[in-house]
């Protein structure tokens, strides 16, 4: 996975305009399009179709992209652990699961 096929990305980790801080250095495969975005609201402003949610039984896709290592995780290895990438230990933004409802079938 390369870091230019991040759409909505501004730096380097996939931060956004919308989400910048020093922890939110991820970024999710939509399901409807199957292309990664730093947040929501950059989909939305990227397609003109609705949010399809990852359902509980497909966990075991690569869907989520750390910025720091650019490694590819499981929605299930990230969904244990939220807050850090399980292969580099980056620090993930915590409030990030406020929007976890958007992508994944909780």
């Amino acid at each position: 996975m390369n870091i230019q096929n991040v759409i909505g990305s501004i730096d380097d980790e996939t931060r956004c305009k919308h989400y910048q801080s020093e922890v939110d250095r991820i970024a999710i495969k939509f399901k409807c399009c199957n292309t990664y975005f730093p947040c929501y609201e950059c989909h939305q402003e990227h397609t003109e179709h609705e949010i399809e949610r990852w359902n509980k039984d497909e966990r075991h896709h690569e869907a989520i992209f750390c910025g720091a290592c650019h490694s590819e995780l499981t929605i299930e290895t990230y969904l244990n652990n939220p807050s850090v990438c399980a292969n580099c230990l980056a620090p993930f933004n915590r409030h990030c699961r406020n929007h976890h409802h958007l992508y994944f079938e909780l």
